[in-house]
């Protein structure tokens, strides 16, 4: 069933954003405070692939602290190759190199970031871990609403600056081609790719399906499933401290770093999706600065399109990039 409002609406639906004035300049010091040498290092990972090589990275993120990722190539590549950097939903994380074959078998390099202090790779620690840097105040089971009576301490500010440096780290590999780097990412994902694509211009495009961290207020609002319910229910023990929630989220909203993006940019929404409602989504897309496409999936929930929308990624991509070397 439609959990939000008919697709005539949100077509229609700009609703104020909520931005705080000194946006820009609270990004600007993170970034500058965040920007230390990468040192990027590229491990050979014995995954035993005929055709794909992978490496284990490792790179200074949010506070010079160590980030995990992958980094997947096609093996017979020829020079340089273009590169697509993912993010990874809520409570997930890098994983194995198994799950992520699809960019790499399209010709592309693939860095695949962990997220700081989530998925744990089956084991029962995360691959990186989350250092805050005075601990984080009160919060609800989760990461949303970790730091959330302050913005400079709040969970996201961490791992988004994980996130803009990762783009600096696949940068660094020597199978990379700098000037072509792509972001892509599903729900929390989603989310993060928007967030980089404000804070950077040297992007080739951006891809965010059904993407999470957008209109927080609406969001926690209207829907108690998923993490926007961990808002609600730290609101509800702390129920004078509204706007100062709001406040401090609204640093981390997609819908403001979408105002700022100008990099080609495919979305993707589900009218069913009780996770992210369809009105959260529209809310970023409506805002987005540079050229973008939305595709729409009447009848699918939080999946969105999965497996069955990588065909127009992978031609999204292909209008960026060209054809791929590796694939030629």
């Amino acid at each position: 069933m439609l959990v939000d409002m008919p697709l005539d609406r949100l077509r229609d639906y700009r609703p104020d954003p909520e931005e705080p004035a000194d946006f820009d300049a609270f990004w600007k010091q993170t970034l500058d405070d965040a920007a230390s040498p990468i040192d990027a290092r590229f491990e050979p990972y014995a995954a035993r692939l005929a055709t794909v090589d992978v490496q284990d990275v490792t790179f200074a993120g949010w506070g010079g602290q160590p980030v995990k990722a992958w980094l997947l190539l096609p093996r017979h590549r020829r020079g340089p190759l273009p590169a697509v950097v993912q993010y990874i939903g809520y409570n997930g994380g890098r994983g194995i190199p198994y799950e992520w074959l699809t960019w790499s078998a399209a010709g592309y390099a693939h860095l695949v970031m962990d997220n700081r202090g989530q998925g744990g790779g089956g084991k029962t620690v995360a691959d990186t871990v989350d250092v805050a840097p005075d601990g984080h105040g009160s919060s609800s089971p989760g990461f949303l609403t970790r730091g959330i009576e302050d913005p400079y301490r709040h969970y996201y500010r961490r791992l988004i600056t994980d996130a803009v440096r990762a783009v600096d780290a696949v940068k660094a590999s020597p199978d990379v081609d700098p000037s072509r780097v792509a972001v892509v990412g599903g729900s929390q994902g989603g989310g993060l790719a928007l967030a980089v694509a404000g804070l950077r211009d040297d992007l080739a495009a951006a891809i965010a399906d059904v993407p999470f961290l957008c209109h927080y207020r609406r969001a926690s609002q209207i829907t108690d499933n998923g993490p926007y319910a961990e808002i609600g229910r730290w609101l509800k023990g702390h129920r004078f401290e509204v706007e100062t929630a709001i406040s401090t989220l609204s640093y981390f909203d997609a819908v403001n770093f979408a105002a700022r993006a100008d990099c080609p940019a495919w979305f993707s929404v589900a009218l069913m999706d009780n996770v992210c409602p369809p009105s959260t989504v529209f809310a970023a897309y409506h805002q987005y600065a540079g050229p973008a496409q939305l595709e729409i999936f009447p009848y699918n929930g939080h999946e969105g399109g999965a497996e069955y929308d990588l065909p127009r990624k992978l031609s999204a991509l292909e209008s960026v990039f060209g054809s791929s070397e590796a694939a030629g």
